[in-house]
């Protein structure tokens, strides 16, 4: 990972379903994404089950872009670890750090990812400052 400032959120150990693979017997590309989103979708419950957010506020992340850099291919079966961090937050949006890595061999990075999270106001459709709750869990500068 590179120097900019991020804390660890959240991580998650999942075993590789047959079904994630494709037609070259390696995890489909797509499928990365979906990795990410479920570390991503398990941290905002932890959140929420604390008591940070509340479900019924109307407000609520979305994504603006999403990438992920794949290191190694990554086969069926396996356990991977997937490790989410969060970067810096300016007003209304930070940016979220992934890796992928084996569960067992830790040293195997299978791929990296990074997206950028931006707070809505669902009702309004608009930006939104990110929530206090959310943003002493991330890095000052």
């Amino acid at each position: 990972m590179s120097d900019t400032p991020r804390n660890l959120l959240h991580q998650e150990t999942l075993a590789v379903r047959w079904g994630d693979m494709d037609a070259f017997g390696h995890i489909n590309n797509a499928t990365y994404f979906t990795y990410f989103e479920q570390c991503r979708c398990s941290w905002l419950a932890s959140v929420c089950n604390s008591g940070a957010l509340s479900s019924n506020q109307g407000d609520g992340p979305v994504l603006l872009n999403a990438s992920a850099n794949f290191n190694l291919p990554l086969v069926f079966p396996a356990n991977i670890t997937i490790s989410m961090y969060g970067g810096t937050p300016g007003r209304s949006s930070f940016n979220s750090y992934y890796e992928i890595r084996d569960a067992d061999n830790t040293d195997i990075l299978y791929t990296t990812g990074e997206a950028k999270i931006v707070w809505v106001d669902q009702r309004a459709g608009k930006s939104m400052p990110v929530p206090d709750d959310i943003r002493v869990l991330l890095p000052t500068v």
